[in-house]
């Protein structure tokens, strides 16, 4: 039997820049670490006569097949951001369409599924461990017909263990971090089994290797499914960024597993969160900001990180940079001054400086000088020209003095007067080239300062570089 891995890695945040071939020898390196990406994860077979990596060659050909599973530009040419991201740690199987299903559609011809946790990892107390697992199955209990039922002795459809090394199944983990764990289809013997790496840190918070996130991923290859493309799904290849507490499985895996085992029998079918895509034109975005020559814009656990350089925004979670944030942002702004960006939900606000979190926060948004009758903050933006942040909060407006921080008098004031035709509620807002863009339901205001009227509508996701036509 083929086993199916899931070696799932901690997906690193890093720049954007890669950096570039500085002489023969470092290209010719790049494009040898390049080849054998692509033998590992397309297929790619170097060993034909007459191999070359000319455009329109197999190299060329499976270059193009990543770069469009992982949403770069594809272009078929060994480029700086198509390196980058196969640096990056990863799942050790091929990579697969979305939602795919393991090749040979195997699934467990029963609908009641065993298990059996064979050892414990020292990491968590029993309990601990037993918890991450039942919660872990009953992901996939909770959309589908399946049941899981636990044995204490005997062999079960899915046998889970913890070892290290080489484990004797021809897939030897390779010690702390990197190869987290794999787990392998539907069948006899070792089929449905899932193994976990004794070197990893195993926990049951957002620390490290979260057990049942990694268990919940490894037991959609034990129930039949491969890999997604889509960045936000539990089966995507790399190690989700998600809070443990937070979890709802993703539509896209209830797709997935439903596509092999049907619906619940539950009288109301449960639905996911689907991961917001960039050419969505009624995309509505809870915070826009900017970092130091780049654009955010934040929607749920997702942001989308944009840089003036490059054609399209890149889509990460929110946790990947900054695990200690909430999803689900309110409001956000870059004061350029203080080299910083304000991050608000509720009642709290946080203060980043690049991608630290700067010590002392979160805030309470009151020792700001809002009355206690403010709960929360709609969006902010800070406004070069005056040195002064606007703060939206329904109807109404703030204005704040960041050089006295102190809130101005005469505040709060009707939004509708000072920023005539932006809309009833400011969702999101940003400055650019001395206008403030306003978010306000599916539809964007290009806003001049200076002769105080909206100067374009445009759509929420043009900043984004969608290539759709």
């Amino acid at each position: 039997m083929q086993s199916l891995l899931c070696l799932l890695l901690l997906c690193a945040a890093s720049s954007r820049a890669f950096p570039a071939a500085s002489d023969p020898d470092s290209e010719e390196s790049d494009i040898q670490r390049a080849e054998a990406y692509l033998k590992r994860f397309y297929g790619l077979d170097t060993e034909k006569k007459h191999f070359t990596r000319k455009n329109g060659s197999p190299f060329s050909e499976k270059l193009r097949e990543m770069q469009e599973f992982f949403g770069l530009e594809v272009t078929g040419r060994l480029d700086s951001e198509t390196l980058e991201v196969m640096e990056k740690p990863r799942c050790g199987v091929s990579d697969v369409a979305r939602y795919s299903i393991t090749p040979g559609n195997p699934v467990w011809k029963h609908t009641e599924i065993t298990y059996r946790i064979l050892n414990y990892t020292p990491d968590m107390a029993k309990a601990d461990v037993d918890a991450a697992i039942q919660r872990a199955l009953n992901v996939w209990a909770d959309v589908t017909p399946l049941t899981f039922t636990r044995l204490y002795e005997g062999t079960a459809d899915i046998q889970i263990s913890f070892a290290a090394g080489d484990h004797r199944d021809n897939s030897p983990f390779d010690g702390p971090d990197g190869l987290l764990a794999h787990a392998f289809e539907p069948g006899r013997g070792i089929g449905g089994d899932a193994h976990f790496d004794e070197d990893e840190r195993w926990t049951k918070g957002s620390e490290r290797y979260n057990l049942f996130l990694m268990a919940a991923h490894e037991f959609g290859h034990s129930l039949g499914l491969s890999h997604s493309n889509d960045p936000g799904a539990l089966m995507y290849p790399t190690y989700s960024s998600t809070d443990p507490d937070e979890f709802r499985l993703p539509q896209d895996d209830i797709n997935g597993i439903q596509s092999l085992y049907g619906e619940s029998k539950n009288p109301v079918q449960p639905t996911g969160p689907t991961t917001p895509s960039i050419c969505d034109t009624k995309v509505i975005f809870d915070a826009v900001a900017t970092l130091r020559g780049e654009m955010l814009f934040l929607k749920e656990r997702f942001f989308w990180r944009r840089h003036a350089q490059y054609p399209e925004a890149e889509l990460h979670f929110i946790k990947s940079f900054w695990p200690s944030l909430p999803s689900d942002i309110e409001a956000a702004y870059e004061n350029p001054e203080q080299d910083e960006v304000l991050i608000f939900k509720g009642s709290k606000y946080w203060a980043l400086n690049g991608y630290d979190i700067v010590q002392g926060y979160p805030k309470n948004i009151h020792t700001l000088g809002f009355p206690t009758t403010v709960k929360k903050i709609d969006a902010a933006v800070y406004n070069e020209e005056t040195g002064k942040t606007f703060f939206f909060v329904g109807n109404q407006y703030w204005s704040y003095d960041e050089s006295t921080r102190t809130m101005d008098q005469g505040f709060p004031k009707e939004t509708i007067n000072d920023f005539p035709g932006i809309g009833q509620k400011v969702h999101a807002v940003f400055q650019s080239n001395g206008f403030l863009y306003f978010f306000s339901g599916k539809y964007q205001f290009e806003f001049s300062m200076k002769s105080k009227r909206v100067m374009r509508v445009l759509r929420n996701n043009s900043w984004l570089g969608c290539q759709e036509a």
